[in-house]
């Protein structure tokens, strides 16, 4: 029997021992890389895999070579990326459970992805062991590692939110993977807000929303991602809130995602907002420089490509958004690279990322003031008259705060913009906000969405 039957035949077994996602997760890219006098040598990908096959699986792994080959006595482990192993006792086997084609690792880079587990929802590529934690995003990190370690007991419900592409998804799947992994038995759900609300419809018009309600309420852990999603939806809200309190009060972990805080969420039913509110919140910000870097560094790494640390550094530089889009000139970089068969100098780089980076807006002072306006529904004149009333204070210094902050502005000039305004009203009104950003949600999430009008990020 070769090494690739022997592996292949391990594999098997240890297939119908543990979940989907586990098994996607811990097993693929392994490999027999030696076995000599009854000493199996297994190559595994990196250090994460590693740790995980000899603290969680390496009696079942050993039990199963042996039932397999009487020769073998001991397991070792060694780390081998897969670019560099050439006998790949596990690929046949994957590419038969991934339903894959062709190899990843033949012709050009493919990026490619896990497919989700149809019982719980989750990707596996989804773990705590992949996610890049820096400044921006450690207290959402350090949260859910916390509900992973006391599901049901810490911060619950626990409510992340942030803007589009900067991990939420990731962090949200990888308690449900963690949680897999701790307890192979626990019942765990992951789904959209819009697709909870599709299948709520579906089985109201079926007549078995009794099947829904089973599906959901005895979950150990559900996962809603997206939730803003419910807004304006009166009968999934209902069922939803009344699927919280079940799980709640039976002890279980519900954990959600938004884009914004839910008090900044329109038509939410005031009961099902105060579920919301009921655990922690915590937002997760962009990424600085150093994490953006960091997360480059590592996507390298996972996907065995060869980009210099100048260039990573060039795409930290220029791509300043969310990590979606860090990722895709990463990937437009590779591209050319491979096409070009030569590494691009950083002009070369600098020329490819500004064609596919989308440049902001060219936002003026009094566009800055019609937007604000709309915003706040007030009229736009109003927002230059010498009042004093809550409604167009706050309008007025938030409009002061984005022409300082965003088009650079000097003091006196947009003192004089507004009405002629002696310098010093613009200052205050730009360290007002400042400092209110730091406590106030609400004002937080205005100016988030106010840029998001004009492309401001």
């Amino acid at each position: 029997m070769t090494n690739e039957e022997l592996w292949n035949k391990v594999l098997s077994e240890v297939e119908l021992a543990v979940s989907r996602a586990s098994f996607a997760t811990w097993f693929k890219d392994t490999s027999i890389a030696d076995n000599v006098d009854g000493v199996v040598t297994i190559a595994v990908p990196n250090g994460f895999s590693k740790e995980w096959l000899e603290n969680k699986y390496n009696k079942f792994i050993l039990k199963s070579l042996r039932s397999a080959s009487t020769n073998a006595k001991s397991i070792q482990y060694i780390i081998k990326p897969p670019a560099y192993v050439k006998h790949r006792g596990s690929k046949l086997y994957f590419d038969n459970f991934l339903g894959q084609q062709k190899s990843p690792y033949e012709g050009q880079l493919e990026f490619k992805e896990f497919q989700a587990d149809p019982k719980t929802n989750l990707n596996p590529k989804y773990t705590f062991e992949t996610f890049i934690v820096g400044s921006f995003n450690e207290l959402a990190h350090a949260a859910a590692i916390s509900v992973l370690k006391n599901p049901g007991k810490v911060y619950n419900p626990l409510f992340i939110y942030g803007g589009s592409g900067l991990g939420k998804t990731h962090l949200l799947q990888a308690i449900g993977n963690g949680l897999i992994i701790k307890n192979p038995s626990a019942k765990i759900r992951y789904i959209t807000s819009e697709k909870f609300s599709n299948e709520i419809v579906n089985f109201i018009q079926q007549n078995t929303l009794h099947t829904f309600k089973e599906k959901y309420r005895d979950c150990n852990l559900l996962i809603v991602d997206d939730v803003q999603f419910f807004s304006g939806k009166a009968r999934t809200q209902e069922e939803f809130f009344h699927t919280f309190n079940t799980l709640h009060e039976s002890g279980n972990q519900v954990v959600f995602s938004s884009d914004r805080p839910p008090k900044s969420i329109p038509d939410i039913e005031d009961r099902l907002r105060s579920r919301l509110e009921a655990g922690v919140i915590i937002d997760i910000s962009e990424p600085e420089y150093e994490s953006r870097l960091a997360i480059l560094k590592s996507k390298v790494n996972e996907k065995n490509i060869d980009i210099s640390d100048d260039i990573l550094e060039v795409i930290a530089s220029t791509v300043q958004t969310n990590i979606r889009e860090l990722e895709g000139a990463l990937n437009m970089i590779h591209i050319q690279t491979s096409h070009m068969q030569k590494k691009l100098n950083i002009d070369e780089t600098k020329s490819i990322l500004q064609k596919i980076i989308k440049p902001k807006s060219s936002i003026t002072q009094n566009q800055i003031i019609r937007i604000v306006s709309e915003y706040y529904d007030i009229p736009e004149k109003s927002i230059f008259e010498r009042t004093r009333k809550t409604d167009v204070v706050l309008p007025r210094q938030i409009a002061m705060y984005l022409i300082r902050e965003d088009l650079q502005g000097s003091y006196p000039s947009i003192g004089e913009k507004f009405g002629g305004r002696d310098h010093t009203t613009a200052i205050h009104a730009y360290e007002k906000i400042k400092k209110d950003l730091k406590k106030n949600i609400k004002i937080e999430e205005d100016i988030r969405s106010i840029r998001q009008k004009y492309n401001v990020s």
